[in-house]
């Protein structure tokens, strides 16, 4: 059976940041189909308060409810899939605001995860997760260490969705060495070797 990789990127810059360029190369070696859900090229729209009072509901919302579609067409696209590449800049120490609107619209009460006296559960199957980290600072190595919100939070999510080892990547630094891209790319392809990602 073919596998399925779903890309996320949520670059303004698209095709030419090298997170979405590292993540694409990842993508092809691993072979199998591609469906590319691009933030940048197709903004969604903001939550509206129909969203967000169907989000309060004790009991859950028919999956054809037309204040859920985007939703449910988003959770489709994870269901459909059985590997996940999300390739995003840090922006402000987090997530970029594109990305946070989509786990807004995936990470849903009744349809992605329950809760329950323990927490939260993940109600998707596990699968394969890449995560590549794009900072123009460094938050790990290096001199001047910048805070970094994104990785526990974007991890606390994925988690919730049932997605349970996510694996990290980092692009560090694009400012002071932007001008040798190529050799960042192969130091973080090397690096995705070692995290096992398949």
């Amino acid at each position: 059976m073919t596998r399925r990789t779903l890309l996320v990127t949520a670059s303004p810059h698209r095709d030419e940041a090298l997170g979405s360029r590292l993540a694409r190369k990842i993508a092809a070696q691993q072979g199998g189909d591609l469906l590319v859900r691009d933030l940048a090229a197709e903004p969604l729209a903001p939550l509206t308060v129909d969203y967000a009072r169907a989000l309060t509901l004790r009991d859950p919302l028919p999956r054809a409810n037309a204040t859920l579609e985007l939703s449910e067409r988003l959770v489709e696209e994870l269901e459909s899939t059985d590997r996940l590449i999300i390739a995003t800049p840090m922006h402000n120490f987090g997530m970029p605001a594109a990305l946070k609107l989509w786990v807004d619209y995936v990470l849903r009460i009744h349809r992605t995860f329950a809760a329950s006296p323990q927490g939260k559960v993940g109600l998707l199957a596990d699968r394969a997760t890449l995560v590549i980290v794009s900072s123009g600072g460094f938050h790990r190595t290096g001199g001047s260490l910048q805070p970094n919100y994104l990785t526990p939070h974007l991890e606390a999510v994925l988690n919730t969705l049932g997605i349970r080892a996510p694996q990290f990547v980092y692009l560090e630094g694009l400012v002071s060495r932007c001008d040798a891209p190529e050799a960042m790319i192969a130091e973080a392809a090397a690096a995705v070797d070692d995290t096992g990602y398949r």
